[in-house]
């Protein structure tokens, strides 16, 4: 790693427990930037300032023969760059988060983005210098950038895709106004969306995570309904919200296509996550072929749930096996479950985990207004992550606290790289979160002796293995061929045909799919923000299957395995990481092999 003494630093803090435990509640943001108004923030701009000015200093001097230190000397002053960009990007999208109707928040990030896309165009000449050396020229430079290399060689990636400056440039300004504020309506409108359910005899008023923990319910007529009514709020505004999603993907065919000329949509996102086009191929594909696996279980699961014609309707894709209401989990108590599920494993795991709780980072809440789902923010090398989760008490949120308490985890054992390299690939990403779950439900499995709870326990597992391989790729599927419909003129309503036919591609003859869910796709948050995401789900998941499968078989001994896997973070190609831990990402018979953990599950759930 470069030396950079000027990289600002986390004061610790710690939240107060009550009575030993963590209570759920909002983070706090202060450890980013002190307060989003005066002195704090106005010396990040000034200091954004002085580094831009200091980088476009050095244009002069910038040549293919230029000295290797003046060079590690210009890094530097890039990474001081996106460390400050970090924090004045970031804090306005964590704080909007928090509330997406704050209109302070809004006139921030909107500030923020302006003024930082000014800054980057400024200092845009560095990247396209850097892309336009020959081979030989970047290949001498590289050996002065230290912990930089891999990020300088993904950015050479791009060089047949990059435009002259000026055209970079107006790029960078159209996208604020122009795509990144079409993504950022789509999150207000359906953050605002409220739903009614009524739930023996009482009509409530829920968030979306709240209506979705019904889809969940032992009662049949409740899951319908729940489903019913997100559909019925989201058709209201099924014609903005589609036609959002339209010029999503025109703005991404005029720049990525007819602009830098990639060969396909989906070609960029393979790109910047440094996978060859027939490795996400292959993935996709052996998903496709492997849907049987799932079909079997969900016959099995309809057979033992008793439905009226022994077949499962989409509504009871989650149904639980027991037809008893699941207990609330109190947040306290999911939070020691899972740090102690991280624990047995690795008492670094754990340590990272609770630095989230301690240091106040995350917002577990649930009110109006907050963005829906959960994410994990990893901000900056020293800095403890953010996690956001809307937790409501089922069991199934629990999986969702470990799963973003992994990400987190992932970050902190990559910190010791730079900046531009401690976050991982996308598809990477998803190893020590879904990891992470897995602990969980294996500890839950190990405490547990009763055969009725143990097999709501590996039905949920399978459920969420299907919500996180199976689903993921198919919405994959019809983004590739949604990217298609729009560039041939089609509209809302032939999307919506199209993904009815994915869904009954993706259940075959074991699932029954009504007409309501044609709409939701509209409901997919992804494929708006990071068109072609959701392929890292997985890819993510399968190869966890794999490297838990291994853990299972060597015991404590392969901890460190998975522990350098984790702490490359975004140091190194995916390709390079996995080569490394013996693994073959373009061997169809891999990824095939996670399919076969996922059976082995479905083989103890039939015996029990």
């Amino acid at each position: 790693m470069l030396p950079n003494p000027n990289v600002i630093l986390y004061e610790e803090t710690k939240v107060t427990e009550k009575n030993g435990a963590y209570q759920q509640s909002r983070w706090t943001l202060d450890q980013l930037i002190s307060a989003p108004e005066g002195e704090p923030v106005e010396r990040l701009v000034a200091e954004l300032e002085q580094v831009t000015a200091e980088i476009e200093a050095v244009r002069p001097d910038l040549s293919a023969d230029m000295p290797g230190e003046a060079f590690a000397a210009i890094l530097q002053k890039v990474e001081r760059f996106a460390q400050i960009a970090n924090r004045l990007g970031s804090y306005g999208q964590l704080w909007f988060s928090e509330d997406t109707q704050n209109q302070a928040a809004l006139a921030f990030m909107g500030r923020m983005d302006q003024l930082l896309t000014e800054a980057q165009n400024r200092i845009l000449f560095f990247s396209l210098w850097w892309k336009s050396l020959d081979d030989a020229a970047a290949n001498r430079l590289l050996e002065y950038a230290g912990d930089v290399r891999y990020s300088l060689e993904q950015d050479r990636l791009f060089k047949d895709y990059t435009l002259a400056e000026s055209e970079e440039k107006i790029i960078n300004l159209k996208d604020v106004n122009g795509v990144n504020a079409l993504v950022n309506l789509y999150d207000m409108l359906t953050s605002k969306f409220t739903f009614e359910l009524e739930v023996d005899g009482e009509k409530k008023k829920l968030t979306r995570d709240e209506l979705m923990t019904y889809v969940r319910s032992p009662r049949p007529e409740v899951r319908e309904a729940a489903y019913k009514e997100q559909f019925r709020v989201y058709g209201q505004e099924a014609t903005v919200l589609s036609q959002i999603y339209i010029h999503r993907v025109r703005d991404w065919a005029t720049e990525n296509l007819g602009l830098r000329r990639f060969a396909s949509p989906i070609a960029v996102r393979n790109l910047a996550n440094d996978i060859p086009d027939p490795v996400v191929d292959t993935l996709l594909d052996v998903c496709a072929e492997q849907a049987g696996v799932f079909h079997r279980y969900f016959k099995l699961k309809a057979r033992w749930l008793g439905l009226p014609n022994g077949k499962l309707r989409r509504y009871d894709l989650y149904a639980p096996l027991s037809q008893t209401p699941e207990k609330k989990i109190p947040y306290p108590e999911a939070v020691e479950m899972v740090l102690d599920s991280l624990q047995q494993f690795s008492p670094v795991f754990a340590t990272s985990a609770r630095r989230v709780f301690d240091d106040r980072h995350i917002d577990a809440e649930i009110r109006p207004g907050k963005r829906g789902g959960a994410f994990c923010a990893s901000i900056l090398p020293g800095l403890t992550p953010y996690v956001l989760v809307n937790y409501t008490g089922e069991p199934r949120q629990v999986a969702t606290l470990a799963h973003e308490l992994g990400h987190a985890i992932h970050a902190m054992l990559a910190a010791d790289h730079s900046v531009l390299t401690f976050h991982s690939a996308l598809p990477m990403a998803e190893t020590a979160s879904v990891f992470s779950e897995m602990l969980l439900t294996d500890r839950l499995l190990a405490q547990e002796s009763d055969p009725q709870v143990r097999r709501a326990l590996l039905a949920e597992a399978i459920d969420d293995a299907y919500a996180t391989v199976l689903r993921q790729a198919y919405f994959v599927l019809f983004e590739r061929e949604a990217h298609r419909l729009v560039a041939e003129g089609k509209t809302m309503d032939d999307l919506n045909r199209h993904y009815l036919e994915n869904l009954h591609r993706q259940f075959g003859d074991a699932v029954e799919v009504s007409d309501d869910f044609q709409l939701e796709w509209i409901c997919i948050p992804h494929i708006y923000h990071t068109p072609f995401y959701c392929y890292a789900y997985s890819f993510g998941q399968l190869l966890s299957l794999s490297l838990y499968q291994q853990y299972r078989e060597e015991g404590a001994s392969f901890t460190p395995k998975l522990v350098k896997i984790l702490s490359y973070g975004g140091s190194a190609s995916p390709q390079h990481i996995l080569t490394e831990a013996g693994i073959n990402m373009a061997d169809a018979g891999f990824w095939r092999g996670g399919f076969r953990v996922i059976e082995q599950m479905i083989d103890e759930l039939e015996r029990l």
